[in-house]
Formats: C-alpha cells, structure tokens, sequence
C-alpha cells in the first residue's frame, strides 16, 4: 500500500505533484491545520504530515498519529511541533533551514533602505496629495558602518550585499573566526565596538536564552548617537519599549522590524513612531521561498518513506535504519559531550576534533560527528540540526577533524571531543555502558564516571578538604536535591573537578551562592536534552 501524506496547510500545488509524482497518495486540505479537533480525527489515517505555520501539532494531535512516521515543516521554524512528543512517539520531524535565507536577507537589506529614506512615510503622505520634499531629508548607506550582529547564513548573506553597497561591515559573533571573517571581507568585533561605531545595526541571531534582549535598554545607550536599528530575525531580541524611548528621545534616528516580541501584533511600542518601519513577519514572504521550502519538504518527506532516507531532521541522525539500532546510545552521546562543550565555550571555536576509540571507531563516524558538531552549536542556535550543523561549521571556518584507532583501555569504547580556540583547549570523554546509557569518564583529562541528567552543576576548584560537604550544604540550603554526585581530581592537591545531577534546574541565586564562598574556581549549570 502506498503511503499516504496529509498537506494541512498552504503549500504550493508543485508540492503537492511531487508526492503524486513519487507514487504517495496524497491529501490535500490546506484549510484543516487551523481546526485543532478535525486534525486529530483523520490524523491516525496517514503515514506523513506536511506543514507550514499555521498547523499546532500538539502533544494531542500525535497522540492520535498511531500511523504517522514523519512530520514535514516547510520552512525552519518548528516551535508549532511538540518535538518532545514525537520522538517519544518515533516520529521523525524535518524542516527545510536553506530554503528562505535569501529573502530574509533580501527583506533586511529592503527594511535598511526604507528607513534611511523615510520611503514608507513618504510614501503615504504623496498619495495623500501633501508633496512634502523638504521633510523627507534621507542618509545614503554608502560609506556608512553596518554592524551586523550574527554572521552565520542570513547575516553572511546581509554582509555580502552590504559590501556591495559600499558600506563598512562589521561583525558580532560568538562563533566567526579570523579567518572565515577575513574571507567575508567584515571586520569581527566585540558587542560593545560594534554599538559604538554602526550607523546601522541588524540582526541575524536565533532567540535563545543568551541572545534575549542583547539590544537592551543598555546596550542601545551605548550606540551611536544617530542610529539605525533593523530586525528581521527574531522578536525578543530588542528591548522595544527602551528602543520606544530611545526614538522619541532622538538618540536612535530610525527602526525597521519584521518581528516582534509577540505576535501577531496588534499594538506595540514602536507602532505608530516617525521613521519606524514595521512589517507583519514577511521574512520569508516571497513567491520563490515559499516554492523552495514546498518543494524541498516534499522530496524530503518522500524520500523517506520511499527509502527511509533522513534529510534535515531535528531530532535523528541521518542514517540507516540498520544502524540506528547500534548507534543509537552513541549518537546520544556524541550530543551530549558536543553540549557539554558548547555550553562551556564563550570565545570563537576554531577547530573541533574528535577521537574514536574501539567499537564506536567502525561506526558511521561521520553521523556521530554530525551529533558532536550538532550539540556545540545548539547553544548558539537552538533550531541547528545534525544536517546543517556541519554546513553551519564549515561556513564560520571552524574545521572538524577525526581520528579512530583500535580499543586502547578499558572500555570497548570511547569518544573523546577536543575544542580549540585561541585562548584554550578544552577536552571531554564519554562511553555508553551495557545498559545503552551514556556517561562523561573524562573532563580536562581528569577521569571520572558521571551519569548524564537533565541538570547538571559542573564546578572546578582547588583539591583541599570540605568541598564535598560544602556543596552538598549549598545545596541543601536552597532546596536542591542531587540525584548524583561525581568527583575527579588531576592530582593530591591539584585541579579538581565536581559534576552534580540534579532534579530541576539550578537557579542562579545557588550559583551566586557558591560562588561568593571563594572556593571554586568555576561553577557552571547545564542542561541537557535527556529523552
């Protein structure tokens, strides 16, 4: 029997060919994601699901997918998917992450224009008959500095169109090396030079706990008096009422956003302001994006349940289903000590090795290093994948090397992942045991045996007596129970290390607690995806 796939929204009639095309019989009914009980009463009768936004697939709507095998996003956003539920479930969700990023770029490129020239406002006042030349006084981008805060696809896009412009670009991100900036032709920068000296600023970062209101009431005091402030990326990452005050004080000149804080969005700070240029999230709103991203769901989608092949899944890895059965425990893993990593790593990373010893070393290595790559970026931008995870790593310069030898100790097998940066190099080793659970056995070369929990504390310190009751005090104190608990040490003395598993997550007055204490030398809470 065929497959069959359900399209719950808006997609292109091409899309639709495609699954007739491959043989899958297909339903069309670009009106029922928007009616949450109908959904959930024909869901049970297909193999694949086909969205755009529009489509809540909820935790209640898989309950009742007995059937479904796939879940296809036409684009890259997945917040309207309970991803938790489906790969509890076995369902496999793909998105399509290349196939809007040159209209973004393109839309941002647009918001910069319409703001330096006022066209919107202009706009609407010669229709209304006025022909007010002399109020309209705009700023040419040539010669102007754009600071463009995350230079990863989109922001790469947005820099190389503004070079074309003849702007000065400059650049902030985490994780763009020299080298790959030299290549870009920007200038890599802190945060704070950046606010200093762009006539224009943009954003290109996903929205993540770091990135939150990185444009804070602060943050925009520091810029440049004059300034022009564009987002196309995310709302939440400007403090819009602080923007609000800066525009009516004069010290910011003008702002173009796409995206807001909360949407759909009826009212907000920035309405109704002179020179702000507000749009309703059309990012993406483009006739060949929306093309691309139908077409690239739908091979996708096909392709998998044709031949189980995985493109772009957020939550497997792309390999066979003979060796997901074997690999299954290790790609965990290789998540799990890419995250710890990640989590750990502030500065720009420039290389990241990886040393297979033993069994896993047989394995397909480059699935495994899909997942470490995959769990360092995830801190930087929570919807990469271990698709384009790599592709996201090459583009900022960051080169992945591998090695695998034969067993060397005591386990039948063991990852090590190995991070460089100019100021360090950071280390972290784990095994699956025989029960298929995965475990840290060795940080900074110190060898421990740590179960991996959803939350965890990792502290380092000096090796004198009364750590151990002065954590677990701490701890006590503000009502955090430790599931368990792990110790290591380089030597008598020495560096030593402490890793906490936790039942919920830490709340910063205990990091703030333990720290005041002057005992440790670094107190780190993590988190960790723990299915």
């Amino acid at each position: 029997m065929a497959p069959k796939v359900l399209i719950s929204d808006k997609l292109s009639e091409a899309a639709v060919q495609i699954f007739k095309d491959r043989g899958i019989d297909v339903d069309f009914q670009p009106d029922i994601g928007k009616d949450k009980d109908k959904l959930a009463a024909i869901i049970g009768d297909y193999d694949g699901l086909a969205i755009r936004s529009a489509t809540k697939v909820t935790e209640k709507i898989i309950a009742a997918a007995d059937n479904l095998k796939v879940i296809g996003r036409a684009g890259i956003g997945t917040d309207n998917i309970d991803k938790e539920a489906a790969s509890k479930k076995g369902i496999i969700v793909m998105n399509t992450p290349f196939g809007n990023m040159i209209t973004t770029a393109e839309h941002a490129i647009a918001m910069m224009f319409s703001v330096a020239r006022q066209i919107p406002e202009a706009s609407e006042s010669t229709h209304a008959g006025k022909w007010e030349k002399s109020k309209f006084m705009g700023v040419e981008l040539t010669g102007k500095t754009l600071g463009v805060i995350g230079a990863g696809n989109i922001g790469g896009i947005v820099c190389d169109r503004a070079r074309g412009l003849k702007m000065k670009v400059v650049a902030y991100d985490p994780f763009l090396g020299d080298e790959k900036a030299d290549k870009m032709g920007v200038e890599k920068v802190e945060l704070d030079d950046l606010l200093k000296r762009a006539d224009f600023i943009t954003l290109h970062v996903p929205f993540t706990d770091q990135t939150a209101n990185i444009l804070s009431r602060e943050n925009i005091a520091k810029t440049k008096k004059g300034v022009r402030i564009i987002n196309c990326a995310r709302g939440g990452l400007v403090d819009e009422e602080a923007l609000a005050d800066a525009l009516k004080s004069g010290h910011v000149a003008g702002a173009a956003f796409d995206v807001f804080a909360k949407e759909p969005a009826n009212e907000n700070p920035l309405f109704n302001l002179p020179n702000v240029v507000c749009t309703p999230h059309l990012g993406a709103a483009t006739t060949e994006a929306q093309e691309n991203v139908a077409l690239q769901v739908a091979d996708q989608m096909a392709n998998y349940l044709l031949t189980g092949a995985v493109e772009n899944a957020l939550n497997m890895p792309s390999v066979t289903a003979e060796e997901a059965k074997v690999m299954g425990p290790w790609v965990s893993l290789a998540g799990h000590l890419g995250s710890f990593i990640g989590q750990m790593t502030d500065e720009p990373i420039k290389a990241i090795n990886i040393l297979y010893d033993g069994v896993v070393s047989e394995m397909n290595l480059a699935a495994l290093n899909c997942g470490v790559v995959a769990g360092i970026m995830k801190r930087a931008n929570p919807d990469v994948n271990m698709v384009s995870a790599p592709v996201i790593a090459k583009e900022r310069g960051i080169q992945v090397s591998t090695t695998n030898q034969d067993k060397s100790g005591v386990f039948d097998g063991y990852i090590k992942v190995t991070v460089v940066t100019d100021k360090r190099e950071r280390s972290v080793a784990g095994t699956v045991f025989s029960d298929g659970k995965p475990r840290f056995i060795q940080i900074k070369g110190i060898n421990i045996d740590a179960e991996i929990g959803a939350n965890m504390l990792y502290t380092t310190n000096e090796d004198v007596p009364g750590i151990i009751g002065l954590l677990g005090n701490t701890m006590g104190k503000n009502g955090v129970n430790i599931a368990n608990f792990t110790l290591g040490r380089n030597s008598v003395g020495g560096e030593a290390i402490a890793l906490l598993y936790i039942d919920h997550p830490i709340a910063p007055e205990v990091t703030v607690a333990l720290e005041t204490t002057g005992m440790f030398t670094q107190v780190k809470p993590l988190a960790f995806d723990v299915v």
